[in-house]
């Protein structure tokens, strides 16, 4: 049952988004609301699935992961489907990669968008032409190199 949300749950959705580590005092000074408000506006945003987790925003450069490409995918659905294979099952494979930040499925010429994070242009066409274009059932790639990101 989804319940609707209040202006209140919206301001404090607004902080927690760009501010995870916020205590329920410092929420509470920004959007001047009373704490026992806070605490019980996260405790029901929780219990409603709203809020699920709480992330972080790592900066990559320090990381020595500051490479990032979109790498599009096309996958050969009737080999998954003489595999028993669905782009489920690519997905797992590719999540387990160090180097995978993020697959979607989406629609259009392409199945799936991976979002991949390496050191340099070497190590990710090491990592695409070694590992990710050798999972079974992917057809071909794209590689979209990101030049700016914010």
């Amino acid at each position: 049952m989804n319940e609707k949300l209040y202006d209140k749950d919206l301001k404090i959705l607004d902080l927690l988004k760009e501010h995870a580590d916020y205590s329920t005092r410092e929420i509470a000074k920004k959007t001047l609301l009373p704490i026992t408000t806070i605490h019980n506006r996260i405790q029901k945003l929780r219990k409603q699935g709203v809020i699920q987790r709480y992330t972080i925003d790592v900066d990559y450069s320090r990381l020595d992961r500051n490479f990032v490409a979109y790498v599009l995918v096309s996958v050969n659905l009737r080999y998954l489907k003489t595999q028993n294979k669905t782009q489920y099952d690519i997905i797992k494979e590719m999540r387990k990669f160090h180097f995978v930040e993020r697959v979607d499925i989406v629609t259009g010429l392409t199945d799936l968008v991976v979002i991949m994070r390496t050191k340099d242009v070497e190590e990710f066409d090491k990592c695409l032409m070694t590992k990710l274009q050798l999972i079974e059932g992917v057809e071909k790639t794209q590689s979209l190199i990101v030049i700016h990101s914010k």
